[in-house]
């Protein structure tokens, strides 16, 4: 396919790559990111947009994927799929998904998971909303872009799952770390504590997949200084999406409000800005009953 990119960040940029090794002419555009090798570099979002079969976004807020919309569907050919692989706010996947269809172009909300790790071995799960004839477009290349793809819905409904998903974990990891610190200060072999836990009811894909102990478990960010990974910062931006999303449905999610604080004042308070999103579990170390803030 004529397949055009735009967004080749730290995500975007293997995800691209990876559409080039599989034969397919990719055209990208970014305006910081270089372009990798095998993919055409573009002068604008447009020029990477113009004629292409299918168009693949991977910006950093629902903001900028409205604009480049705006630029990119009046040069788009009729019959096209717009794939949008960010992770926006569910109202921003529909405006865009109407957007696209007044302008004859078919489109898709397709979050993905499994990190930078995920993107460059061609491993990530896409959450996909949109219609059956754009999903059918765009299958063969999220196949390989991805291990597993799931038609989730109609337009948002992608953006909705992994939005769900990311407050599960985000709140996971907290307790988890919570859990760390407290095995410490009571005197538990971290190692032991592990082989408890991850055979037992506290099993999660936080403990077992991702332990953010060091030298617990299989690798993970922990064992390298805590170096993303997921970003803190942007556990934070998709548990804040999540209670935008709260508020507008009218859904009660206390734990999922408590998990965006602690993000918040770590990112944005403390030294966590950086920093794998397991890093909560040093703080945790850091910290006594005595701290009544979050």
């Amino acid at each position: 396919m004529n397949i055009g990119f735009i967004g080749l960040g730290n995500m975007g940029g293997p995800m691209a790559a990876n559409l080039a090794k599989a034969g397919h002419n990719v055209t990208g555009f970014d305006l910081v990111a270089d372009v990798p090798e095998a993919v055409t570099k573009a002068g604008s979002a447009a020029e990477a947009a113009e004629n292409r079969d299918v168009v693949i976004t991977m910006l950093p807020n629902g903001k900028i994927l409205r604009s480049v919309a705006e630029e990119i569907l009046p040069v788009m050919k009729a019959g096209a799929v717009l794939a949008d692989c960010s992770t926006v706010d569910v109202e921003s996947a529909r405006a865009v998904a109407a957007m696209a269809e007044a302008a004859g172009v078919l489109a898709l909300d397709a979050p993905v998971s499994g990190g930078i790790g995920g993107a460059v071995a061609g491993t990530l799960t896409f959450m996909v909303g949109g219609s059956d004839a754009a999903f059918a477009a765009a299958a063969p290349l999220l196949d390989v872009m991805g291990k597993k793809t799931v038609q989730c819905g109609t337009s948002g409904a992608g953006q909705a799952a992994k939005i769900c998903n990311n407050m599960i974990l985000g709140v996971t990891m907290t307790a988890t770390c919570e859990a760390f610190a407290l095995a410490d200060k009571l005197g538990l072999d971290r190692a032991k504590m592990f082989d408890v836990i991850s055979t037992s009811s506290g099993y999660s894909w936080s403990m077992n997949a991702y332990c953010p102990a060091p030298g617990v478990g299989p690798q993970s960010p922990a064992d390298n200084a805590y170096k993303p990974g997921f970003a803190s910062e942007l556990m934070l931006k998709d548990l804040r999406l999540s209670q935008s999303a709260a508020v507008s449905a009218d859904a009660d999610t206390p734990m999922g409000e408590l998990a965006m604080r602690i993000y918040e004042a770590f990112v944005e308070e403390e030294d966590g800005r950086g920093m794998d999103f397991s890093a909560l579990l040093p703080r945790f170390e850091k910290r006594g009953r005595a701290h009544e803030e979050i």
